[in-house]
């Protein structure tokens, strides 16, 4: 252990008894030196006057010290008050000497105080200054080099955090700013974008780190493409609101976020559409605990309803979303009643006393199975919850005189390969059917894609994959996705729900499509890792393909047709699609539930098939418990190649 090391671990006292030990002796030094400096002679040390005055002196200016707070100052963090504090103790000093030299009488040359002040800012002030630099260098932390990508307020911020701290050095920034590049900001020196790679290699640099709060989507997407196959981790600080708001730190570093990617900004949301089926109304949540469902009662919440409902089967997703909303409102100082209630929107008579009881003028329905394979995999749960869970709800709705009634729908419910999408496309349709038979409850349906960081996304999986070392895995190197962040879907969920005049399916502008293999590849080079194949064989982490689960498509869609326009929203879209009458729709789905009470498969398949649904499927009868009813006892190697598929 150094000697520096062991200085650094002392208790405070000492370190002040040090620092005030160290203090008398500059003091000595500059009392001396000024008079030789003055003289060019050493006699002064012999003349008793002389050292009165420094006796006098010496302990009275350590007293100014320590009462201007200059021993409190941790050496570490001085700042500008330390700083004043050694100016103005110093000033006190020189003024001391003047008054002692003439009431001891002693022949003080004038311009000694002046003297003796300037060595006391360079012998007290610049002694702090050096241990500072000393004790802050990397070398006695082992700090890890960063660069900081952005030298604006966030950069120069994130800096003076990092030389604080104990992990990170920053050697360098780099900045997009030509007027910034070649300049020196607080030490550290500015470059251009285009010498990160040399930069990397020159200062063994392990991270960047994005200082860009502020910038749109868009702008850090454009950023992350220059950077993210180098090789280096890519890490980014939280936004400037967050920080500000007290959600975060500064140097709290986060990995760069899928959204960042995408590159996609969201719309601000119009305050009129939010609020029109909000404000002061009472609104009920299907599937309050789940990815979307959870997401829109964080936004309702915020739109000040008069109660709000949480709907949902789940135990555990139920208390944590009204434990969360419960703790939001006494942050915010809202009076909103939230009530959380237990419950399947398979029992008609439980959903539809629940409308009843609190008056519900809302609906957003979000209760659903929306996993693919899990939903091939059990059937009949599927299509009871999907559909008739959808029907009940909706007739609870018009029986309970609800206003509006907004299903969260998806995109594979066009042109559907699985049962999920199948069931979710008839679940639309009973929606449509049923809001030509009355003027009660006004239906919509909005159509989206997958959601960042929704039960099951890839996201998570991917990263978790990269932490363990490999392989990510992904089912085809060509398959494709529409993704948009839960925030703004539910946002726009919220508004297309405020444009419906009945019956009406809303489109989602989900962005370009995303091929999962380059975002599995994107993630892979973020985390400063490189992709092993056979053109890369030095590489660090393979992807593996392991095939199309059940009912999987390749590519996704969000219109069946393209009779599409649009609407007083640049993000929504309403589409004009087939639909049937409730006289054509009902024997249709009196077949299907006589079909899923007898768990006959062949009969659901056929009737989804006959349906006005575009169901082609891809794959046989995937049900587990059918699959075990038919083959009877499953061998070993069946079981684990269901397990593989899953």
């Amino acid at each position: 252990m150094t000697l520096i090391q062991s200085v650094l671990k002392l208790p405070r006292t000492y370190k002040r008894a040090i620092s005030l030990l160290i203090d008398s002796v500059f003091l000595f030094l500059a009392f001396w030196l000024a008079l030789f400096m003055r003289l060019e002679s050493f006699s002064p040390l012999f003349k008793q006057d002389y050292w009165l005055v420094f006796s006098c002196v010496l302990p009275l200016s350590l007293l100014v010290f320590v009462k201007l707070g200059l021993y409190r100052a941790v050496l570490r963090y001085m700042n500008m008050q330390a700083i004043w504090a050694i100016g103005l103790g110093s000033v006190f000093s020189a003024v001391l000497i003047i008054g002692f030299s003439f009431f001891f009488t002693a022949a003080m040359p004038r311009t000694v105080p002046f003297i003796f002040f300037s060595l006391c800012l360079i012998l007290i002030g610049g002694s702090r200054v050096s241990v500072r630099a000393i004790i802050s260098h990397p070398r006695w932390h082992k700090k890890n080099s960063v660069l900081i990508y952005g030298a604006g307020s966030a950069g120069r911020q994130l800096s003076t955090a990092l030389s604080q701290g104990p992990e990170y050095h920053a050697v360098a920034f780099v900045d997009d700013d030509i007027a910034l590049q070649r300049t020196v900001i607080q030490g550290i020196y500015v470059y251009g974008p285009e010498e990160i790679p040399s930069l990397i290699k020159s200062k063994s640099i392990e991270k960047i780190l994005l200082a860009m709060p502020s910038a749109s989507r868009s702008r850090r997407k454009e950023v992350l493409s220059k950077i993210d196959s180098l090789g280096v981790q890519i890490l980014t600080i939280p936004g400037m609101a967050d920080v500000l708001d007290g959600k975060a730190k500064l140097e709290e570093f986060k990995d760069v976020g899928v959204e960042d990617l995408l590159g996609r900004d969201p719309v601000e949301p119009k305050p009129e559409l939010m609020n029109a089926n909000i404000a002061g109304k009472v609104v009920m949540v299907t599937g309050a605990g789940g990815s979307i469902g959870s997401e829109l009662c964080r936004q309702i919440i915020q739109l000040k309803p008069a109660k709000l409902v949480l709907f949902e089967s789940s135990e555990f997703g139920l208390y944590t979303i009204d434990k969360e909303l419960n703790e939001y409102k006494l942050t915010h100082g809202l009076i909103v009643e939230v009530l959380p209630i237990m419950g399947s929107v398979q029992r008609v008579n439980r959903i539809e006393t629940v409308m009843k009881s609190f008056a519900v003028q809302t609906v957003y329905h979000a209760a659903a199975y929306k996993h693919v394979p899990l939903v091939e995999h059990n059937v009949v749960e599927g299509v009871r919850n999907n559909v008739f869970g959808t029907y009940h709800a909706a007739r609870a709705a018009i029986n309970a005189n609800v206003e509006t009634f907004v299903l969260i729908s998806t995109d594979k419910a066009v042109r559907p390969t699985n049962i999920m999408g199948t069931s979710k496309r008839v679940a639309e349709l009973v929606l449509q059917a049923l809001s030509k038979t009355q003027d009660t409850t006004r239906f919509c349906m909005v159509r989206f894609g997958n959601v960042l960081g929704s039960s099951g996304s890839v996201v998570p999986l991917f990263r978790k994959q990269v932490k363990g070392g490999g392989p990510v895995t992904l089912t085809h190197p060509d398959i494709t996705r529409y993704f948009m962040t839960i925030p703004e879907a539910s946002q726009l969920v919220i508004q297309a729900g405020a444009m419906g005049t009945g019956g009406d399916v809303f489109v989602l502008d989900m962005g370009e499509p995303v091929k999962i293999y380059d975002l599995a590849c994107k993630i892979i080079h973020l985390s400063g890792f490189s992709v092993k194949s056979d053109n890369k064989p030095n590489g660090d982490i393979v992807i593996k393909c392991t095939g199309l689960r059940p009912g999987e498509k390749l590519y996704e869609e969000l219109l069946i047709g393209d009779n599409v326009s649009g609407t007083n929203h640049e993000r929504i879209m309403s589409a004009q699609e087939a639909m049937l009458d409730w006289h054509e729709l009902e024997p249709l789905l009196n077949k299907l539930d006589k079909a899923c009470h007898a768990f006959d498969h062949e009969l659901i398949r056929e009737i989804l098939l006959q349906g006005p649904t575009g169901f082609n499927p891809t794959d046989g009868i995937c049900d587990l418990v059918w699959l075990q009813k038919e083959k009877g006892p499953l061998k070993t190697a069946e079981i684990i190649a269901l397990k593989k598929v899953t």
